[in-house]
């Protein structure tokens, strides 16, 4: 399997080498979405795992549109003008959760700086619709910075989720390059300022490696989460997914992340998930089965 793009395309190492999985439910899932005319951080995003998730009658919705404001170096979501929200989309993520006979739902969004609200009204009728279609699922948001606008933030946390997730995605010196038009210091703060909105509610966010960070740079990552409150944390492999994208610095072998595993349990974190083809939604709800199980 190539992991760069053309004719010199060079190949994964062999601990990232995997069958494509596609059978069981994986049919039946992309017909739903595309009857309910549903996006996926799946397929907008070109996640490694969709196989896997489909095949196993899930996927992690996305909603606000299939375009972002902003255009993050590391990510394959369309960075344009995106359209109008539609109204109709938390009652087709509901229902389409209801059908898939979801227990925890993964809603991430795009980024929608056009929006006086970032889009938070849209996620929180999404969490609201969910609740009434599904109630005995849990909920689990994944949310861009809104602006670091704290009005926005209490919106998502006023719907109740169940999990508040918010990525850093890489380290702070990295984040010209890899994260443009976002700030360390702002998402940081956004994690920390729901932890002190809602305290009950636990907070998570992930990094990526092989962009270029040290070791060191990461263990920093992991105490300033750990200082702002954040609980959960997942660590995954980077893997470019086209070629205007950012090329893979390193690929960081499997005793790397899970070292990083146990430094993390050490610093006080309820659950982490490190491994080199862990995402933010990857088995997010045995996660946080994990972490309540403490």
């Amino acid at each position: 399997m190539p992991y760069e793009h053309g004719p010199d395309a060079k190949r994964m190492p062999e601990w990232l080498r995997r069958p494509v999985a596609r059978p069981g439910a994986y049919d039946a899932v992309t017909g739903l979405l595309g009857e309910l005319r549903l996006n996926t951080v799946c397929r907008q995003a070109r996640c490694p795992n969709q196989g896997e998730c489909f095949s196993s009658g899930t996927a992690t919705f996305l909603v606000l549109g299939d375009a972002c404001t902003r255009g993050c170096r590391f990510c394959a979501v369309e960075s344009r003008t995106p359209e109008a929200p539609d109204t109709g989309e938390p009652a087709r993520v509901a229902e389409a959760a209801l059908r898939l006979g979801l227990r925890h739902v993964v809603v991430t969004m795009v980024t929608r700086d056009d929006l006086s609200d970032g889009g938070a009204g849209h996620v929180a009728a999404t969490v609201a619709a969910l609740r009434e279609a599904v109630p005995e699922a849990s909920v689990e948001v994944l949310t861009s910075d809104f602006g670091g606008d704290d009005g926005a933030l209490e919106t998502v946390l006023a719907s109740r989720p169940d999990v508040f997730n918010h990525n850093l995605e890489t380290v702070p010196r990295l984040y010209a390059e890899v994260r443009p038009g976002a700030d360390y210091g702002r998402s940081l703060g956004l994690l920390a300022r729901a932890r002190e909105i809602a305290p009950d509610v636990p907070a998570k966010s992930g990094l990526m490696l092989g962009l270029g960070e040290t070791s060191d740079e990461v263990l920093e990552v992991m105490r300033d989460l750990r200082a702002a409150g954040v609980g959960l944390l997942t660590l995954g492999q980077y893997l470019r997914p086209g070629p205007a994208n950012l090329p893979v610095a390193e690929f960081v072998r499997p005793e790397v992340f899970a070292d990083l595993e146990r430094a993390g349990l050490g610093m006080g974190f309820d659950a982490v998930a490190s491994a080199p083809y862990v995402r933010s939604s990857y088995h997010a709800g045995e996660m946080r089965e994990r972490a309540a199980r403490g």
